[in-house]
């Protein structure tokens, strides 16, 4: 299962259902998401449904069911959200091989200082350093 946040979650569903299979279409399409959103209503459509209330109340009801692992993609309020209320166990970023110069933080002063353990790295086919860290005990 994967939270997704509004902005990219409409974003992701005008490309990804119509784009050539590769690895994350594969992965993203048959997934079934679950939608944080205050401005969307009614059915969705691409295997989504819309959280109706409160996310972090939702997000520990799917772990607690017996679905297997969720993934959280985003966007940063979201990301920002469910980790400051402790229903993230790891963290995978992805680092792109380019540089901006500009960009919102994912973590800001909001959040306090958390260590983590690398647990995975890979490198994508197209050079995207993909790291997953656990958090610290």
């Amino acid at each position: 299962d994967i939270v997704i946040g509004r902005v990219l979650w409409q974003e992701w569903s005008e490309y990804w259902p119509a784009a050539e299979s590769d690895f994350f279409a594969d992965f993203i399409n048959p997934a079934a998401k679950h939608v944080i959103a205050s401005t969307l209503d009614g059915v969705l459509g691409w295997n989504s449904t819309l959280i109706d209330g409160d996310p972090v109340g939702y997000v520990r009801t799917l772990r607690a069911g017996d679905g297997g692992g969720i993934t959280v993609a985003g966007g940063i309020e979201t990301i920002r959200s469910l980790f400051l209320a402790g229903v993230v166990d790891a963290l995978t970023l992805t680092v792109h091989p380019a540089v901006t110069g500009e960009g919102r933080r994912l973590f800001d002063e909001t959040v306090p200082v958390t260590r983590l353990r690398l647990v995975d790295h890979a490198i994508t086919p197209a050079g995207n350093a993909m790291l997953t860290y656990a958090l610290r005990d």
